[in-house]
């Protein structure tokens, strides 16, 4: 399977960049060949030109930006979707990652 790019946005990037820690060892685990990163919402515009990403998560603090990513990412058919406030606050990298793949799957 094909390499998938994740991007996480969320207010700062900070508390995030710990989530996506976990979701790296999560998909080492698994064997998923994945290039995980989060940005922050002023960032992610720039990110999304440089970068060929395959799914979009919003942390749960940025929730109220949904429709604006969703209007930019429709034209290049990337899902998007805000991470569950409970795995977020658990920090379950195993449970995001399993979000991402499947909106990547169902793409």
């Amino acid at each position: 399977m094909a390499k998938k790019t994740i991007m996480l946005v969320c207010s700062a990037g900070m508390s995030t960049s710990l989530l996506v820690t976990k979701m790296q060892k999560a998909a080492e685990e698994k064997g998923v060949e994945a290039d995980i990163f989060a940005v922050s919402a002023s960032d992610a515009d720039n990110n999304l030109e440089a970068k060929d990403v395959d799914v979009l998560l919003l942390g749960p603090q940025v929730r109220f930006m949904k429709a604006q990513f969703e209007q930019k990412l429709a034209p290049k058919g990337i899902p998007l979707d805000v991470i569950n406030m409970q795995d977020y606050g658990m920090m379950n990298g195993e449970k995001v990652l399993a979000q991402a793949e499947k909106l990547i799957d169902n793409k």
